[in-house]
């Protein structure tokens, strides 16, 4: 019978660097953590380059809500065999369907230029203005509502189609859905385009209905509540229903992997105990 590796893993600072550090019984790894993505509201998962062609997602990611490291967003379910499986899971630096250049154009802002030994380099870290507005030289060089993008113009269907660039868009061409896999939720353009509330609203409800990208994210569901009574003033509830906050029952949240806890943005009326699908 052969006995499963035994792996410690672990995150040190070193001359004011944070480095992983992995071992078993045999082997050692240390490598140096060179991005993190994610703003914290929830998780900062860990990034380093391997090589020309691969990136690694560390296995370990932080997780606010518990103030401690947790596997990273897919990987409680792995086995790793070896500590270099251990320490992460790689990805293809320009795969067209899962390599982690578009890990970067979402967690940055402007182009993301591949240098010439295929490294991954962002025009400006994090998520700032021109990621919504488009490039702004122009705008600032001769300020004037015509050469600056203002997602506020768009119609809410392209608003969701532009918010979904990152949070991933509607499915088109007739592509399905598995809106019975929990990890879904957190693809809110996909989610709020089945709504009611929006493909009825004629236009009144879109992602900044309830969302200011100016500002941090809003945690008052009285103030959701606000934006649900513009539409539905005398809700029907049956009798003697409990009437707290619409979110509560009617935009539940999802939690598809512990600590993480999606809002499911498919609005409506759920069965006791559903939270993926309205009845």
């Amino acid at each position: 019978m052969t006995r499963p590796p035994s792996f410690q893993l672990r995150y040190t600072m070193v001359g004011g660097k944070l480095r992983a550090q992995g071992y078993d019984q045999k082997n050692t790894i240390d490598i140096p953590v060179e991005w993190a993505f994610g703003a914290g509201d929830q998780a900062v998962t860990f990034v380093t380059r391997i090589d020309e062609d691969w990136y690694l997602e560390h296995h370990h990611t932080w997780y606010s809500a518990i103030s401690k490291m947790a596997p990273t967003a897919g990987h409680d379910a792995l086995a790793p065999k070896t500590l270099a499986e251990a320490i992460g899971l790689p990805y293809k630096t320009t795969d067209p369907q899962t390599g982690i250049l578009g890990c970067f154009e979402c967690h940055s802002t402007g182009p993301v230029r591949i240098t010439a030994d295929r490294t991954l380099q962002p025009t400006e870290h994090g998520v700032r203005c021109e990621a919504c507005h488009g490039a702004g030289a122009g705008h600032i060089a001769n300020p004037s509502r015509k050469n600056i993008d203002n997602p506020k113009r768009l119609s809410p269907t392209a608003l969701n189609t532009a918010c979904g660039r990152c949070h991933r868009p509607p499915a088109s061409n007739g592509a399905a859905i598995d809106w019975n896999y929990a990890w879904n939720v957190r693809h809110q353009p996909v989610y709020l385009s089945q709504s009611a509330c929006f493909t009825k609203s004629k236009g009144k409800l879109s992602c900044l209905t309830c969302h200011d990208p100016h500002t941090p994210l809003n945690r008052s569901l009285a103030s959701y509540n606000q934006r649900c009574a513009a539409c539905h003033a005398k809700p029907k509830h049956s009798a003697g229903e409990a009437r707290t906050n619409c979110v509560d029952c009617h935009m539940p949240a999802v939690t598809p992997q512990p600590p993480l806890r999606f809002t499911n943005h498919w609005i409506g009326v759920y069965g006791n105990g559903a939270k993926l699908r309205p009845r």
